[in-house]
């Protein structure tokens, strides 16, 4: 049976309906790192399911029918948009979703990046702090739009979480800076960090395309090669929901050392080091910096 089929299936079944005192929205988040951003700034006035969770790959997912049917049933829908969910547009039109799709990367100033040879838009906005405000603004509007009586909690709630970003902002920039430029260089094994890199002035290059669909070639393997050697690049890093033996081999070859997991696409697990958005961030910044300087 065709997934489309399956979600109409699901949807035939018993539909998920909110208790008695529950929260005032019922909201659905399409990933790990937006659902904690649309936590925050909810609070308890929300109920939120999060389609593709921790640890997992946004841009090769496949809908269930338990999406469906939280959709369904669903107030508001919250999406990064950018072509980063390619299974959205057939995930609302099998729902018949019919509410406010709030795309949360409204306003970043976008930049295209090669895939496969294609210039396409570059998803990953979230990897700049200051595109997470944008991101959070968004979220805010989005809650107030549908439950206007909350709208002072979420706007208090923006405001302080806006704090807590902009603060985080200028502790990764200040430790950006403590690395001399020419050694600002890093690896990763797919292409998510572009708005990190431009925000942070540090150079990312990746064996693979934009996409963790994408694989990379041969050639393009060994021209990195050469330049990890011509340019002494330190920093390898694995990403946690992507596969690390290109990475490996690029190590081998190099010397030079693999330096940890970043968290790109994907939030880690509750209770680990980068359970929320912040935390991700905190944790990357922690490994990149000594990476780069060689510790």
């Amino acid at each position: 049976m065709s997934p489309a089929k399956l979600i109409l299936v699901a949807l035939l079944g018993s539909v998920l309906a909110l208790p008695a005192g529950a929260a005032e929205v019922n909201a659905v988040a399409s990933f790990s790192i937006l659902g904690d951003i649309v936590a925050r700034i909810g609070g308890n006035r929300i109920a939120l399911t999060t389609i593709v969770g921790p640890n997992a790959d946004t841009h090769v997912y496949e809908p269930k029918p338990a999406d469906a049917q939280a959709l369904h049933a669903a107030q508001i829908f919250f999406v990064n948009g950018l072509g980063f969910e390619g299974w959205l547009d057939r995930l609302v039109e099998a729902t018949g979703f019919s509410g406010p799709v709030v795309v949360a990367s409204g306003g970043v100033r976008t930049h295209t990046m090669d895939a496969d040879g294609d210039q396409v838009t570059d998803p990953h906005a979230w990897h700049s702090l200051k595109n997470g405000l944008l991101y959070a603004s968004n979220v805010e509007a989005g809650l107030c739009q549908v439950d206007p009586d909350g709208c002072p909690t979420y706007q208090r709630n923006a405001k302080a979480y806006a704090d807590e970003i902009s603060a985080l902002d200028r502790q990764v920039t200040a430790q950006i800076d403590s690395v001399p430029v020419n050694q600002r260089k890093v690896i990763t094994t797919h292409d998510a960090f572009g708005y990190f890199g431009e925000e942070y002035g540090v150079a990312f290059l990746a064996p693979e395309g934009i996409s963790t669909d994408s694989e990379a070639s041969a050639a393009d393997v060994g021209k990195l090669i050469e330049q990890v050697r011509a340019d002494g690049v330190k920093a390898l890093f694995i990403e946690n929901m992507s596969d690390g033996r290109l990475l490996e081999q690029i190590s081998r070859e190099t010397g030079a050392v693999v330096g940890g997991e970043l968290y790109a696409d994907a939030l880690s697990k509750p209770g680990e080091d980068a359970a929320t958005y912040l935390n991700m961030f905190r944790h990357n910044i922690e490994l990149l910096v000594p990476a780069m300087v060689g510790k």
